[in-house]
């Protein structure tokens, strides 16, 4: 795979980079890099142009004005959604994954419209924050081992019919609405409310990504020791009693 290239995009490092987010970035581009791919990272700030032609594009998540600020910009700059339009591939994280939906709740406490890339609308949560360690069942169709990740946020996410849950939790809270979902997910667009960083955790969703990029059914191997090892401490450690 040494003549195939890889363009990644870290979008807005200076407002939505949150609990080791921007890992996610590095996991992408280290895993391409094991299996022979030239990996071409840009990380784009708030006051320059999201290019529309890369592969896969990395959203953290941010404070509630940071995300404010992100929005009102994505929005005005549109290349996102022309990036999905070309096929490009989103993996979104908190603040992020609010963003891409219809709507969220600013820090103004205003509805605040997002990037309707996700048919999803978030609002603040009454009850108590959100915060801990989750275990979840990915989506079957995903093809994807259980999901492991850290939450800390105050959102409540409901999911409408043109998405589907990324997971059902069996540990935590998700996306806060009780009814057992955490995230989302429709076609190349994927939003989760995991920290970790969340690919770390989950190696195989950085490649369920790269895969996706490449249209191609199967990866290399690779060493997975360490991840496996990071997977099972982490996986023990969400199971213990408190």
């Amino acid at each position: 795979m040494s003549d195939t290239s890889l363009r990644v995009v870290w979008v807005y490092p200076d407002l939505l980079s949150t609990y080791g987010d921007q890992g996610n970035a590095l996991v992408v581009q280290r895993r391409a890099e094991q299996r022979g791919l030239a990996v071409h990272r840009t990380d784009i700030r708030s006051d320059q142009q999201v290019p529309t032609s890369a592969d896969i594009y990395l959203i953290g998540g941010g404070e509630d004005r940071p995300q404010r600020l992100a929005a009102e910009r994505l929005l005005r700059d549109g290349g996102l959604a022309r990036a999905v339009d070309n096929g490009a591939i989103i993996f979104s994280v908190c603040a992020g994954y609010q963003i891409l939906g219809r709507e969220f709740v600013n820090d103004l406490g205003e509805p605040q419209q997002g990037l309707g890339l996700l048919d999803v609308v978030s609002t603040r949560g009454e009850a108590e924050r959100c915060v801990g360690d989750v275990l979840a069942d990915i989506d079957p169709d995903l093809g994807l081992p259980e999901l492991t990740g850290f939450e800390n946020h105050q959102g409540v996410t409901r999911v409408g019919p043109g998405a589907r849950p990324l997971a059902r939790v069996r540990l935590g809270k998700g996306n806060g609405t009780g009814d057992g979902t955490e995230g989302a997910w429709n076609d190349t667009v994927f939003g989760t409310y995991m920290h970790g960083p969340v690919l770390a955790r989950n190696p195989q969703i950085a490649d369920h990504l790269i895969k996706l990029a490449l249209d191609v059914n199967a990866l290399p191997p690779v060493n997975d020791q360490w991840y496996e090892a990071l997977r099972k401490e982490r996986i023990s450690a969400a199971l213990q009693p408190a």
